[in-house]
């Protein structure tokens, strides 16, 4: 197993073009199962491929334990890539298809057969060696490609939306196993996906990007708490964080509707301009009396039986704001309600509006 850093990594396609990855500056683990999230077009795959050697490496340098790899030919890196396409080999068995890669490196048949076997046995595939690809469910298949990458015995493990074809239940058991199974075998995985929903339940920690710039990592839970900034806020957490722009009064006070709010002194020293943008988790705005909060109308009432998310419109300087609340299952209000939502203020994040960064303890 080994280590895996990126120092300042750099992928830029044309010059002058802004980079599809900048700079990135990134440290794994050995061991360490890190998930690199974002929108499309934020550099995700693209450093996942620069590791892998399928993309050339403009500026910096990316390093697996001590060697430096940015040179170094694909198939010299001891890296097993599980693509979003499971890129089977149709006209071939599913023990084929595993032993496919040992077989081309020289390995002996015995061998191939030793791995295959215990990787099958791993991954509850034992029963369907002898089947072609076409006989196999997408589940199925995905755990092919996985057990191809496994009879390797990489050190380290790249994954590029291994999960996209999937439907949604079938995705939910499959990352359960995927993730467990890295425990299992306790290799350096890189995963990339846009679901931050994947991302926050299956990393160690979580990379997320924007445009090519990393813009955070830490653990699921770090991030949550304490996004570094309006877009890694804006991103994580499903639902979405309530972002609202306000201004700063003389007094230091901003104000949500009738609810008024004191800027902490630190959130004050640090701000750039007179603006500062207020978040606030779903699950951290209440239902309150009138003149207390937020006023606003319920547009949706989406019920899950053990939630209710309460998304309502308010009416602002700004022009009108749709707002989500997770409110009491057995009583939600109805659509088309007036009510009044004020924030738990032990719970609120506080960004620069003009940089975006966070300014709170």
């Amino acid at each position: 197993m080994a280590t895996v850093k990126f120092d300042d990594a750099t992928r830029q396609y044309s010059p002058g073009a802004r980079p599809a990855v900048d700079a990135l500056q990134l440290d794994v683990e050995d061991g360490e199962f890190l998930v690199l999230v974002g929108p499309s077009g934020c550099g995700k795959s693209t450093s996942l491929r620069m590791l892998a050697g399928l993309e050339p490496v403009d500026g910096g340098a990316i390093f697996i334990g001590d060697r430096d790899v940015s040179d170094v030919d694909p198939s010299d890196r001891d890296i097993a890539m599980v693509f979003q396409t499971y890129a089977l080999y149709p006209h071939m068995t599913v023990a084929a298809n595993m032993g496919f890669a040992l077989k081309i490196a020289g390995v002996n048949k015995d061998e191939i057969g030793t791995r295959v076997a215990e990787a099958a046995k791993i991954l509850d595939l034992t029963d369907y060696l002898d089947r072609k690809p076409k006989a196999l469910s997408g589940g199925q298949r995905q755990r092919v490609a996985m057990g191809r990458a496994i009879v390797r015995n990489p050190q380290v493990f790249c994954m590029d939306e291994p999960l996209s074809n999937l439907d949604a239940k079938l995705r939910v058991a499959t990352r359960t196993q995927i993730a467990s199974l890295q425990r299992r075998l306790g290799v350096t995985t890189l995963y990339v996906t846009h679901d931050q929903v994947e991302a926050m339940t299956m990393g160690d920690r979580v990379a997320v990007l924007k445009d090519g710039v990393l813009q955070q990592v830490a653990s699921p839970r770090q991030m949550y708490d304490r996004p570094a900034n309006v877009f890694v806020a804006g991103f994580i957490g499903s639902p979405a964080m309530n972002l609202f722009e306000v201004e700063v009064g003389a007094d230091g006070t901003t104000h949500l509707g009738n609810f008024s709010l004191p800027l902490p002194r630190e959130a004050g020293v640090a701000l750039s301009g007179n603006e500062v943008t207020i978040g606030v988790r779903p699950e951290d705005l209440r239902l309150v009396g009138a003149d207390e909060g937020i006023p606003a109308t319920v547009e949706l009432v989406e019920e899950l039986g053990s939630d209710a998310f309460l998304h309502a419109s308010v009416r602002g300087s700004n022009g009108t704001q749709l707002l989500v609340a997770r409110v009491d299952p057995k009583h939600p209000p109805m659509k088309g309600e007036d009510v009044t939502l004020a924030p738990r203020t032990e719970h609120i994040h506080w960004f620069d509006t003009v940089t975006g960064a966070r300014v709170s303890a």
